[in-house]
């Protein structure tokens, strides 16, 4: 059992992590976090630095989780997060969920709604406070 957290090193997906971890610990489950990226620029904002990376690892072992973090450089990120959920037989996927205007929803994919829409197991999406 386990859930998996779509993580970017934004406000969206520390509320993400916050929010999965809660759950992890009331469920008992452990901890995948997912960071990826496209790769399709030269910095991706998304895309969790090493030393990032490292300071979210040692808050979940602070925190007792049994945890692990898969990053990957991916044709699809949503794919990525429902390849993932799917692999770890997730019981709960967790993405942080930001404002579009509905032009925005017209021509950007959300990664957030191809996961809340095409996941195998329920979808908790989180706004930062």
């Amino acid at each position: 059992m386990s859930v998996v957290i779509a993580y970017s090193p934004d406000i969206h997906g520390r509320a993400a992590l916050d929010h999965g971890l809660a759950e992890a610990q009331l469920r008992k489950a452990s901890l995948v976090v997912v960071n990826v990226t496209r790769g399709d620029s030269l910095v991706d904002s998304h895309y969790a630095h090493e030393d990032e990376v490292q300071q979210v690892m040692d808050r979940l072992k602070a925190e007792g989780m049994d945890a692990k973090m898969r990053r990957d450089v991916v044709p699809d990120i949503a794919d990525a997060v429902l390849d993932v959920a799917q692999e770890e037989h997730a019981t709960l996927i967790v993405v942080g969920v930001r404002h579009r205007s509905a032009v925005g929803k017209m021509l950007l994919g959300s990664v957030a709604q191809r996961v809340i829409l095409d996941a195998n197991c329920p979808v908790l999406a989180v706004k930062p406070a």
